[in-house]
This record gives structure tokens, C-alpha cells and sequence, in this order.
């Protein structure tokens, strides 16, 4: 009889005890993925943390010429983008360090900082209807502005300038710029470039004005 309630007692235990280490099983594989999972999302897709105003990034007492090119060859545009200027690599690594500061150098969240300080903190101005004025990168930045063609020969410069390859991208009346940056995700990426307005206030990372997509357009490597 003692012998059956022994048996009765280990059974009714053992009953308790496999649900039990379920519950705890499942419990631990929760805790995992809800500490891994944003840990390797922000490694593959990071965000930068902010973006630095333009007086933050370019050299202090900067001096510029004022040099303005005209220019009708789109072709020849490509000469103006200068990532090996020491003026532009400077501004390229502030804003990089100071917007992805805890991404272990990963270069998707570079090319982000410098397409949201494009777009956000340098201003679109047009030039005089008819004429066609660009200036140096350089002096872009300084100025604070330009139009369509001058800030993204700036951006060109900047993504070069961090090791991200750039190309000049042209449509009747527009420019803009698309990168290549093979790790990125793929719904950034159009035929694996990621396209870069920083005239569209709207347009996220990786997302130009549709208009633009039906238009006939060619790129332009930079040297």
C-alpha cells in the first residue's frame, strides 16, 4: 500500500514538474529573442542617433573663394566631386562620428547621417532661370546651399569621402545621387544602388519622387 502512494506521490510530482520546465523553457526563449533580435536588427538596418547641424561639422574659420563653374555637359559635373579634399573629409567624418557613434563603424548608417544632413540641414537654392552655376563641394557647404546639382555633388563627395561608392544621377531638369552599399537591406536598393534625393523634404532613405523613376535617366561615375 505504501509502496503505491510512493508511486502515486513520484507520479503526481513528475506530472507538475514536466509542464513546468515547458513554461521555463519557453520563458528563456522568449527573454532571448526579445534580447537578440533588436540587438542584430539594429547591426543589419542601424539608425543614426542624430544629425549635426552644419556649423558643427565644417572647419572652423573656413575660407572660400567663391568660385562658381557654368556648366552644360552633365558629363563633365563628375570633376567637381572631391572626397579627397581634407576640407570635406573632415566635415564627412563629424558628421559620421557624431550621428553613429555607437555603430561600430558600420557604413549603412554613414551613408543615412549624410543623407538626412543633406536633406535636412542643407538648403535648396535655385539658380537664376536659364543659367547654370556650380560651385566646389566645399564651397557649397560653406555657403549653406545650392541647388539640386551643387548639393549632390556635395553628397557625392561626402559618401566618397567615408568609403561609400557614389554616382552623379541625371533626369530632364533634376540630379540626385545613388550608392552602393552591398550590405544594405534590399528594400533600400533599386537594381542593388539606393537612390538619394536630398531635394524631397518627403522622401525617406532610399526613396526618390516617383516622377522621377518614369523619367529617362543616366548616371554618372565619379573619379
Amino acid at each position: 500500500m505504501e509502496e503505491k502512494e510512493a508511486e502515486q506521490a513520484e507520479f503526481e510530482e513528475g506530472s507538475w514538474k514536466k509542464p513546468l520546465k515547458a513554461i521555463l523553457a519557453l520563458a528563456l526563449v522568449i527573454i532571448l529573442i526579445i534580447t537578440l533580435v533588436p540587438y542584430y536588427s539594429i547591426k543589419v538596418n542601424p539608425e543614426p542617433e542624430k544629425i549635426p547641424a552644419l556649423y558643427e561639422v565644417i572647419p572652423l574659420n573656413l575660407e572660400v573663394q567663391g568660385t562658381k563653374f557654368q556648366i552644360n555637359n552633365t558629363y563633365d559635373m563628375r570633376l567637381l566631386v572631391d572626397p579627397d579634399d581634407g576640407r570635406i573629409k573632415y566635415t564627412a567624418n563629424r558628421i559620421v562620428t557624431r550621428a553613429c557613434e555607437n555603430s561600430d563603424g558600420n557604413r549603412l548608417c554613414y551613408a543615412k547621417a549624410i543623407y538626412y544632413f543633406m536633406r535636412d540641414k542643407f538648403n535648396y537654392v535655385a539658380d537664376p532661370l536659364g543659367v547654370e552655376f556650380v560651385e566646389p563641394p566645399i564651397e557649397a557647404l560653406a555657403s549653406g546651399g545650392g541647388d539640386c546639382e551643387s548639393g549632390s555633388i556635395v553628397m557625392a563627395s561626402l559618401m566618397e569621402a567615408v568609403g561609400i561608392d557614389a554616382q552623379l544621377v541625371f533626369v530632364h531638369g533634376h540630379a540626385y545621387v545613388r550608392i552602393w552599399v552591398e550590405e544594405a537591406p534590399k528594400r533600400y536598393k533599386n537594381d542593388n544602388w539606393i537612390y538619394l534625393d536630398w531635394t524631397c523634404d518627403e522622401c525617406g532613405f532610399g526613396e526618390i519622387p516617383w516622377e522621377n523613376w518614369v523619367k529617362e535617366q543616366w548616371a554618372v561615375e565619379v573619379p
